[in-house]
Formats: structure tokens, sequence, C-alpha cells
């Protein structure tokens, strides 16, 4: 349903935040390691995250990633919005785009009911809500 990167992003962000709950800052290769994604794609992924303020990082001998308290409360649907885009909460289940309740696509009427149930899912559920339910 979304994208690798999208899938990585938050089993990173539950991970560290479940870390984080345990006074831990993990590193790339920690995480990595047990969100089961390649070194260099979470690397990557992981300084967009921190580009986009969903996580904190700091280097050296003690550092990692965190969460600061403004950042206690991300959404999972922040999270997917901010790398896929509104696509996947707005868009044709047929992938059309001239979709919509004046010219619906054959799967229009059964495929709405699900998008909103995502929609409703990602928006009310936070990255810290699953890293508490992971222990």
């Amino acid at each position: 349903m979304f994208s690798k990167e999208t899938e990585y992003a938050i089993r990173s962000l539950v991970y560290i935040k479940a870390r984080n709950n345990e006074g831990s800052t993990p590193g790339v290769v920690e995480i990595a390691r047990e969100i089961e994604s390649p070194q260099f794609f979470t690397a990557k992924i992981l300084h967009k995250l921190v580009k986009m303020g969903f996580v904190a990082s700091r280097k050296g001998r003690n550092g990692g990633f965190y969460f600061d308290a403004k950042q206690q409360e991300v959404t999972l649907r922040e999270v997917i919005v901010a790398i896929e885009g509104e696509k996947i909460f707005t868009g044709c289940g047929f992938g059309l785009h001239q979709c919509d309740e004046t010219h619906p696509c054959p799967l229009h009427d059964e495929y709405a009911p699900l998008r909103d149930a995502l929609n409703h899912l990602t928006a009310t559920r936070t990255i810290s809500d699953l890293a508490t339910k992971k222990d």
C-alpha cells in the first residue's frame, strides 16, 4: 500500500520512539538492523525525517536520533503525506484522474469507505501510540 520509503520511515520513527522511551538514542546502524532495512537507505530516510522536523539527531559519542517535546504527537498521516503526498487519501482506487461523484470509476462506491477509514486511522494514530504498543 505504501512505498518502501514510507514503510521504513514509519518503522524507524516507531523504533526511535520506543528506544527513547527506554532512555536510549539509537543510531543508523542499530535502526537499520532492527527495522530490517538497508543501512544506506535508512540513513537517507532518517536524514529526510530530520530535515522535515519529525525527529532530531545529534552527532558524537552519545549521539543518535530522538524526539523532543514538540515532536511527541506525530501522526501516521503526517508522515505519509510528507513522503507520499495526499493522493492515497484523496485519489481514485482505479488510478483515474477524472473520478468523482459525478464521474465515478467502477470502484468508486466501494473504495471511498476504505480510503476514508485509512484516512481516519492514520490521522488518529501517533508514532508514540505505536511505540508504546510495541513494548
